[in-house]
């Protein structure tokens, strides 16, 4: 019987060809090499630790870093971030918080919320303004949060702003309910609507608390100058839209670096379709905010 099969093997190898044979070998070997290297790839991203509030670059291997000053850092930090509009200047942070971050904010803002209130311009009442901003909120600062999760989320808005934190308002987290929206308005406040002011806001940061399964994007019907011929009804959801994503940032700037505000920064809520929108907002003014 051993004779016999070896000369069957001899025999379907000579059919085959001894090169052919040999290549199939190496394929063979090239395919089991390839598979397990994948697994242990597997193995090792597992491991990766999850991410970081503010990262450090670990290896400064490859950057001639110089003295910081006092304030300064004597490393360097990576906080990704994908341009979206110069027209308005509109940046979006991926992974800017984490998720139990998102959830510690939520919990924290949940049993005080209210109706969201809004800024009214000259001759407008609360009847008149009905229904243009229908979420509930509450204004949060750092201080008042003991575990600390507000202040490094506003420590690294302030690195991603270049924006000092002293400029910054309370957080305004909110909350959109299926329906709820806020019309299309701007966060910078124009004297000649809204008489004179003592500051004005010169960005926002918006930190998306929740997923939204449908609705709840933020809107910018102007960017690069669309719809700006007069026609645009307010209520409309058209133009540049950002869905809300837990844990990602929005940086938009109501002003252009001369200080007159922005018309394309012209901004709005979509109404929720299904699920919860919860946002919290941090407005940065071009003045000392007074705790």
């Amino acid at each position: 019987m051993k004779c016999n099969n070896g000369k069957s093997n001899w025999s379907f190898r000579s059919k085959l060809g001894l090169p052919v044979f040999i290549f199939i070998l190496c394929l063979f070997c090239f395919l089991a090499g390839f598979f397990g290297s994948s697994l242990l790839s597997q193995d090792v991203d597992d491991d990766r630790p999850g991410p970081r509030l503010l990262q450090s670059v670990s290896d400064h291997s490859e950057f001639d870093l110089i003295t910081s000053g006092e304030t300064g850092d004597d490393s360097i930090s990576s906080i990704p971030f994908q341009l979206l509009s110069w027209r308005p200047r509109a940046l979006h942070f991926p992974k800017f918080a984490t998720a139990e971050q998102c959830q510690s904010i939520v919990n924290m803002a949940r049993p005080a919320l209210k109706p969201s209130a809004l800024a009214l311009r000259k001759g407008e009442t609360d009847e008149s303004t009905k229904g243009t901003r229908t979420s509930s909120g509450v204004f949060i600062s750092a201080s008042e949060d003991e575990s600390g999760t507000l202040e490094a989320i506003e420590e690294k808005i302030a690195r991603a702003t270049m924006l000092p934190r002293s400029h910054g308002e309370a957080f305004n987290v909110l909350r959109y309910e299926i329906g709820q929206k806020y019309n299309s308005h701007y966060d910078s406040f124009n004297p000649a609507e809204y008489g004179p002011q003592r500051s004005q806001r010169v960005a926002s940061f918006l930190l998306y608390l929740t997923d939204v399964e449908e609705g709840g994007e933020t809107m910018f019907p102007f960017q690069n100058g669309l719809n700006m011929d007069g026609t645009y009804m307010y209520q409309r959801c058209i133009g540049l839209k950002v869905k809300p994503r837990q844990g990602d940032g929005l940086l938009f700037y109501s002003v252009f670096p001369n200080g007159t505000i922005d018309p394309t920064s012209l901004h709005g809520s979509c109404p929720v379709i299904k699920g919860q929108k919860w946002v919290a907002t941090k407005w940065i003014r071009d003045q000392i905010e007074d705790d």
